[in-house]
């Protein structure tokens, strides 16, 4: 992708969407670390499922502790790999009370320290929590830095580093939104509806897909 072709790109996405958000459910920053740490591998409608039960009798770190993790595994028993992130969630919490007075911390460093919070998470946690203009680099995001051309690299790393360079200060804080949003919807890994695609215009991939024959 062109850098000429970068800000309208955002602008188009922008006005489609002004004030873009994750699909997870939270009501406070420790919900949203919980909700995205129990999303590795799973889909944003499954763990949503899980913590509407979970959140209201366990929405703190001493209520997930005093929960246990029986009754813990018991809640989110639906999530893929539920019995390793029941783990890495009590454990979490116990740092969390013991290191950080029950907060979570507002650093890479403190959130990469804590168990099953990546890169990712950490970015994520930072971005939507906090302000912060990180890029978190989930599979649509790495698909749609690709395809398009708007930011190349074999890895997540790369990519967010490329897309950290390449985008216009007043896109960054909400383009991480915008682009999964994108790649979940519209720039799709099997068959991308580049025909009802409103940044087309400004995207590099040229095989671009016909609109399904109608039946």
């Amino acid at each position: 992708m062109k850098r000429a072709h970068i800000e309208p790109f955002f602008a188009t996405l922008r006005a489609a969407n002004p004030q873009p958000n994750t699909e997870l459910e939270y009501t406070s920053v420790f919900e949203l670390l919980a909700a995205v740490l129990l999303s590795a591998q799973a889909t944003d409608v499954g763990v949503n499922k899980a913590t509407r039960r979970l959140f209201p009798v366990a929405g703190t770190p001493q209520a997930i502790l005093d929960l246990g993790l029986e009754r813990l595994e018991g809640y989110i028993k639906t999530i893929g790999l539920y019995k390793s992130k029941a783990r890495h969630l009590m454990e979490t919490c116990r740092i969390l009370v013991e290191e950080h007075g029950g907060q979570v911390p507002r650093t890479r460093e403190a959130l990469e320290a804590l168990p099953g919070v990546g890169r990712k998470t950490a970015n994520v946690v930072l971005n939507v929590a906090f302000g912060q203009p990180t890029m978190a680099v989930d599979t649509h995001i790495f698909r749609v830095g690709n395809r398009t051309g708007l930011a190349p690299g074999k890895t997540p790393l790369a990519v967010e580093m490329q897309l950290l360079d390449r985008i216009p200060p007043a896109y960054l804080v909400d383009a991480h939104h915008w682009l999964i949003l994108h790649g979940r919807y519209v720039c799709q890994a099997r068959q991308p509806r580049c025909w009802e695609c409103a940044v087309a215009p400004y995207c590099g991939y040229r095989s671009k897909s016909p609109m399904p024959a109608k039946t």
